[in-house]
């Protein structure tokens, strides 16, 4: 099992920058891909970006504005947020599963962060 805790969301100004973090802890050596969820109030739940396998891939309304990373062992990820726009308000959550491809339903959640993006 693998637990899953984000921290670093907030409310900042529309061009303003938030970094998330994602702690693991549990069985982190069977972690294989990462990522990262938002869901804004009355939408639909969106992938905004994940890593695996030397691959990484972002939504395209947030590609040039948000990073994903991790350290070397998985304990951490992150989520650098630049300008940010008011439709990135959404609770965001972090995702983990053992699969290094093809993952359709991550096997690990975090309790969520909320981001909030005044204009």
């Amino acid at each position: 099992q693998v637990q899953l805790v984000e921290s670093g969301g907030g409310l900042v100004q529309a061009g303003g920058s938030l970094r998330l973090s994602c702690a693991a802890s549990g069985d982190i050596f069977s972690i294989n891909a990462v990522g990262w969820y938002r869901q804004a109030p009355g939408k639909q739940r969106e992938l905004v970006a994940n890593t695996s396998g030397g691959s990484t891939n972002y939504l395209d309304s947030v590609k040039g504005r948000f990073t994903i990373s991790r350290d070397k062992v998985w304990k951490t990820v992150y989520l650098q947020m630049n300008s940010l726009k008011p439709e990135d308000t959404a609770i965001y959550y972090c995702v983990a599963d053992p699969s290094v491809y093809g993952v359709k339903e991550y096997a690990y959640w975090g309790q969520g962060t909320q981001v909030t993006v005044s204009s």
